[in-house]
């Protein structure tokens, strides 16, 4: 039996579409014997559920001939990739293996195409439970059996709907890279993915995903779940709660080694590696005994793989899906500095400038990063924790408004935050909250968007137009200091504030204002007369009655019209804008392009 200790449950992540079936499958793998008593019974853990190999022989039937040495399959029943992405274990993903649950009448969504990006990003195996089989129009339902035995009952209509529909599977996922099959025709596991039909609600086909999983654990897996039961344990915190009477717990999966009562941990803080005593170990107490008033039963010591929760002083502020480990014979910095170095380690790519990220654990924050990343959005600073006053400041300085913007997964705006934001001074920061990352990014690439369109045409309001005008005779008001000419305007739009120049491409000096009917006006189109005032020149000298000038319009606004406006200019604006760029490109050809 001792080789047998030695290897770990493997720790199964359930993810997939929040309509799908996640929840009720994962409630179906525990049901299915969590009520009964007797030997093999499922057990429930902190934060996971434990279903030994006895419980998922007598389920399918069909391992009982073949010599098993994993120990059962431990379910981590945050469900969802909340779970996968959050919880890390040695710079990889905690959990060893997932279920991906599909609809079979829907088809995959982008959050179940989500969760196999991820899946491929941490090189996870997987199965697919094509779920809701029952929802086929003319299922026969066979309650809790294995998928062929049900499908064997179905008449050849449904049969066949059944199988349109996994090939249809197999089809979307073979466009995402991956090469599936319906399980029971595969033979190469290592490089096809099983998809097995189920049904949450009667329990069909749950225990062949079961045994698929442990057919993957049992071929690949082996070598990486030979675990030092009496190795110092090394685990993940799954979440920071208060209970009563407890205080601050920490609910944590044991992946390796063994944990007891009186251990030195080390774990992570918001601010600081926490180092400290366990005081309690405790398990959810069995269906069976409910009314007992303690909702846990205390234990002295549990091995890898489990899920429990640690009572001990100073927690408050660990983060989740913190590394937890053990710490023996006196290696304590050593240990620290690990747990240091794994927090810190977070595998995204920081650049100059770019959105904030903010998330409620270190797996989180690498997700989000890692599908910014694929949407080439940077990212100047991911870190865990709720949304501060200075995130937003920090938000408020960043040079490119497109990344004024503060991103937020699962976890909560600081109200002196909010307060910031509502600052005068502030109002350009956007910040976005939610619990789904490609919604998240959806959000931001529709604000940024919209403020790109938005900046834009206030850059075509502040953009200096082409305009030609000429000096009318009997119209000099004043000679200098400003002049004050009459002129009319020849082409395109003449507007105030701009520098002019003659034919020859001499400056001749700085329109400063427009009147026309002895009001101020900013702006005058072709075939307008005006009264304007010129700094720089003296009538008479540098330019004269009758003189044609142009507005002086910038390189860079030259640039910008020609590539982005042309279509929207009127004749004159276009013919004056040709005028004006041939004058300049008579010695630079390339000017303005």
């Amino acid at each position: 039996m001792a080789k047998q200790s030695k290897i770990r449950t493997p720790i199964v992540c359930v993810m997939g579409h929040v309509d799908h079936g996640k929840t009720s499958l994962l409630d179906r793998i525990r049901g299915s014997s969590v009520t009964s008593t007797e030997a093999g019974a499922i057990t429930q853990h902190i934060g996971a559920t434990l279903v030994p190999i006895d419980a998922i022989t007598r389920m399918s039937g069909a391992l009982s001939k073949v010599s098993v040495n994993v120990p059962g399959l431990l379910f981590i029943d945050t469900p969802g990739h909340h779970a996968f992405t959050t919880l890390r274990a040695r710079g990889g993903a905690l959990a060893d293996m997932a279920i991906v649950v599909v609809d079979i009448n829907e088809g995959f969504r982008p959050q179940t195409i989500e969760a196999l990006q991820i899946l491929r990003n941490y090189k996870t195996p997987f199965v697919i439970a094509a779920n809701k089989v029952d929802r086929i129009h003319g299922w026969r339902v066979q309650e809790g059996q294995p998928f062929l035995k049900t499908f064997a009952k179905q008449n050849e209509r449904v049969q066949g709907t059944l199988e349109t529909k996994v090939y249809e599977l197999v089809g979307k996922l073979s466009d995402l890279g991956f090469n599936s099959e319906r399980f029971d025709r595969v033979s190469d596991f290592a490089r096809n993915i099983c998809i097995v039909p189920t049904s949450a609600l009667t329990g069909e086909g749950i225990p062949d995903v079961l045994m698929v999983l442990i057919g993957l654990a049992q071929r690949y897996m082996t070598e990486s779940l030979k675990v030092s039961a009496d190795g110092p344990g090394a685990g993940t915190v799954l979440e920071v709660k208060e209970e009563r009477g407890l205080g601050m717990t920490l609910d944590v999966i044991l992946y390796d080694g063994t944990l007891a009562v009186g251990d030195e941990i080390v774990v992570a803080g918001n601010e600081e590696i926490i180092g400290t005593k366990v005081r309690s170990l405790l398990k959810p107490r069995p269906m069976s005994e409910i009314l007992t008033e303690e909702r846990f039963e205390r234990v002295k010591s549990v091995t890898a793989a489990a899920g429990i929760k640690v009572a001990a002083p100073k927690l408050d502020g660990v983060i989740a899906g913190s590394p937890l480990r053990v710490v023996r014979g006196g290696n304590r910095d050593e240990v620290a500095e690990q747990v240091r170095h794994e927090v810190q380690d977070i595998q995204v790519n920081l650049s100059d400038i770019g959105v904030i990220i903010r998330a409620d654990t270190i797996g989180a924050l690498e997700a989000l990063s890692k599908e910014l990343e694929g949407h080439q959005i940077q990212v100047m600073r991911a870190t865990v924790g709720p949304v501060t006053r200075h995130d937003v400041i920090e938000a408020g300085t960043i040079k490119d408004p497109l990344y004024s913007a503060i991103i937020a997964f699962n976890t909560p705006v600081l109200p002196d935050a909010v307060d910031t934001l509502a600052d005068a001074s502030m109002s350009h920061v956007s910040i976005f909250e939610g619990g789904v990352i490609y919604q998240l990014l959806d959000d931001y690439v529709e604000w940024r968007d919209a403020k790109k369109q938005e900046l834009e045409r206030q850059q075509f309001e502040k953009l200096i137009m082409p305009a030609k005008i000429r000096i009318l005779p009997n119209c000099v008001f004043r000679q200098s200091n400003p002049a004050v000419v009459g002129v009319r305007v020849l082409g395109g739009k003449l507007q105030s504030d701009v520098d002019l120049i003659l034919p020859n491409g001499k400056k001749v000096g700085h329109l400063k204002q427009i009147q026309a009917k002895n009001e101020t006006v900013q702006e005058v189109d072709a075939g307008k007369e005006v009264a304007i005032s010129i700094e720089g020149p003296t009538v008479g000298r540098q330019i004269n009655v009758d003189d044609d000038l142009y507005v002086d319009v910038p390189e860079r606004h030259v640039k910008v019209i020609e590539r982005e406006m042309l279509e929207h200019l009127n004749s004159s604006l276009r013919e004056t804008l040709e005028e004006f760029t041939s004058l300049k490109r008579r010695d630079d050809p390339f000017w303005g392009k």
